[in-house]
C-alpha cells in the first residue's frame, strides 16, 4: 500500500521526464504542464488529508514558495544581462569562457550562467564546422556541475538549504568541484584542439575576419546578483527572504532596458514552466516521503558509495532536485535524525555530500536530467547562423557518461572513499 503514496509523485516525475519525449507537440501547448501538475496533485493532497499529514503540505507550499522566489530572481537578473560581440572560436577562448561559466554557475545558478553564456559562445564558433562537443561540454560543465559550491548554484543544493542545511556546508564539496573541472576543461582542451586543427583555412580565416570584442550590457543586474547572493547566505528568514527576492526582481525589471532583454529573447516562458511543474513536485513529493520513510531501513542509505550512485543515477532519468531530496531524506531517517537535514549535515556530512555530488553532476548525463541542459539543446538548435546540430537524447547520454565516467570514477577513489 506504501507504493500507492508514491504514485503521484511518480509519475510527476516520469511524465516530466518521458511526456517531451513521447508528445512532444502536445508538450509543447503551454497548458500541458499545468495539466500534468494538477492531474498529479489532486490525489497527492486527498491522500495527505486522509493520513492527517496537511501540516506536512503546508510546510511543502512553504518551501516551494521560497523556492520559486529564488529561481525567479536568479532567471530574470540574469535575463538582465547581455553578452555580445564575436572573438574567435579557439581553443584557448572556449576553454576560457567554459572556466568563467564554471565559476559563474555557482553564483548566478546553472540556469543563469548558462543562459548568459551560451550565445556568446555560439556566437564565437560560429564559423567552425566541428563545435557539437563545444555545446556538449558546455552543458556538461556550466549547466551542472559548476554549480556545486553554493545552495545557489543547484536547484536541489537549494531545496537542502530551505531544510535545514547551512548555507556554507557546500564548500566543503570543493575538491570534488575541483576535481571535475579539472578533468572535464582538460578533457575539453584536448578534443577541442583536435577538432580545430580539422577546421579549413577558409573558415579560420572567416573567423578571425569577423572577430569583435565581447560587450556587457545590464551591469547593474551583476550588483543585483550580489545582493541575492547576500540575502541567501545571511540567513534571512521567510518571509523577508521572498519580499527582498520580490523586491529585487522588481528593481532590475525598472533599471534594464527594454532592449537588453530583447538581444536576450527574454521571456517568462520557462520560468513559468518550472513554476507550474515545481508545484506539483513539492505536493506530491509530502506523501512520498512519508512512504518512503518505510523503506529507509532497506536500502543502502548509509553508505557513501551507494548515496553517490543511486541518488546520481535517479538524477540522470528524473529531475535531480527531488531526487536529492528523497535520498536526503532517506538517508537522515535511516541515521536517526528524521527528515532533519540539518541534524544529518552535521553529524554525518560525507552523506549528504555523497548525495549532493551524486544529484548535481549526474544531471548532467541525460538531457533531463537538469533542467537548463534543454533548455542550452534549444538555444542551440535554434541559434540561426551559429545553429548547433545536437545530438539526439540517447547518442547525448551516450557521449556525456562516457566523458563523465572518469570523473565519477574518482569522486568515488578520491573524495567519497
Amino acid at each position: 500500500m506504501d507504493l500507492l503514496h508514491i504514485l503521484p509523485f511518480a509519475t510527476m516525475l516520469l511524465g516530466i521526464a518521458l511526456l517531451p519525449l513521447l508528445v512532444p507537440h502536445l508538450w509543447e501547448h503551454p497548458a500541458a504542464p499545468a495539466v500534468l501538475s494538477a492531474a498529479c496533485v489532486l490525489p497527492a493532497v486527498l491522500d495527505s488529508a486522509i493520513a492527517g499529514h496537511l501540516a506536512s503540505l503546508a510546510h511543502g507550499l512553504a518551501e516551494y514558495v521560497a523556492f520559486i522566489a529564488l529561481i525567479a530572481a536568479l532567471y530574470v537578473v540574469a535575463g538582465g544581462i547581455y553578452i555580445s560581440g564575436n572573438p574567435r572560436g579557439t581553443p584557448r577562448v572556449n576553454t576560457a569562457m567554459l572556466t568563467i561559466g564554471a565559476l559563474a554557475a555557482s553564483l548566478i545558478g546553472t540556469t543563469g550562467a548558462s543562459m548568459l553564456l551560451i550565445r556568446p559562445l555560439l556566437s564565437a564558433n560560429r564559423e567552425r564546422r566541428h563545435k557539437v562537443h563545444i555545446v556538449v561540454f558546455f552543458i556538461l560543465i556550466v549547466s551542472n556541475t559548476g554549480g556545486l559550491l553554493t545552495p545557489l548554484g543547484d536547484p536541489p543544493l537549494y531545496l537542502g538549504y530551505l531544510n535545514g542545511v547551512p548555507f556554507f556546508f557546500t564548500l566543503r564539496l570543493f575538491p570534488a568541484w575541483l576535481l571535475a573541472q579539472a578533468i572535464l576543461l582538460t578533457l575539453f582542451v584536448l578534443w577541442d584542439r583536435r577538432m580545430y586543427a580539422r577546421e579549413s583555412a577558409a573558415d579560420l580565416r572567416l573567423d578571425m575576419r569577423q572577430e569583435t570584442a565581447l560587450t556587457v550590457r545590464g551591469t547593474a543586474n551583476l550588483w543585483l546578483a550580489l545582493a541575492i547572493i547576500l540575502v541567501s547566505a545571511l540567513g534571512t528568514p521567510s518571509p523577508w527572504r521572498e519580499m527582498l527576492f520580490a523586491a529585487i526582481i522588481a528593481a532590475s525589471l525598472s533599471i534594464t532596458p527594454a532592449a537588453v532583454r530583447a538581444a536576450n529573447s527574454f521571456s517568462y516562458g520557462p520560468l513559468r514552466e518550472v513554476a507550474l511543474l515545481f508545484v506539483g513536485i513539492f505536493i506530491t513529493m509530502v506523501p512520498a516521503i512519508e512512504a518512503l520513510s518505510n523503506f529507509a531501513p532497506h536500502l543502502p542509505v548509509d553508505t557513501t558509495t551507494g548515496l553517490f550512485l543511486m541518488s546520481g543515477a535517479l538524477s540522470s532519468v528524473l529531475d535531480n532536485a527531488p531526487t536529492y531530496l528523497v535520498f536526503a531524506s532517506l538517508a537522515s531517517q535511516r541515521a536517526g535524525f528524521g527528515s532533519h537535514l540539518g541534524e544529518l549535515a552535521m553529524h554525518a556530512p560525507h552523506l549528504l555530500a555523497a548525495i549532493s555530488i551524486g544529484s548535481v553532476f549526474m544531471g548532467a548525463n541525460t538531457y533531463i536530467g537538469n533542467g537548463p541542459n534543454l533548455l542550452v539543446k534549444a538555444v542551440a538548435e535554434g541559434a540561426g547562423a551559429a545553429r548547433v546540430a545536437m545530438p539526439s537524447f540517447l547518442a547525448y547520454a551516450a557521449m556525456a557518461t562516457a566523458i563523465l565516467t572518469p570523473v565519477y570514477a574518482l569522486v568515488i577513489l578520491l573524495i567519497l572513499a
